[in-house]
């Protein structure tokens, strides 16, 4: 998260994804950081276990979302 504030009041598009079950965590982060509008992109949990197959259909399901985070004003 520090990473992509600090790219972020650089000028540098960021955003960041993560597992859905850390929603509230990556909230709580954000706020302390002062940066609660991060832009963020959240996938079903766990990631470890899953095949390249399954990863691949993962990355394709939230692409649009992440293409959209990474491009919003």
């Amino acid at each position: 998260m520090h990473d992509i504030v600090d790219l972020e009041t650089r000028g540098v598009p960021a955003m960041f994804i993560a597992s859905d079950v850390f929603v509230q965590a990556a909230q709580s982060q954000a706020n302390a950081l002062g940066f609660s509008t991060v832009q963020r992109v959240f996938v079903p949990h766990p990631i470890q276990d899953r095949t390249d197959d399954e990863m691949r259909a993962l990355a394709d399901s939230a692409y649009d979302s992440i293409v959209a985070a990474i491009t919003k004003n």
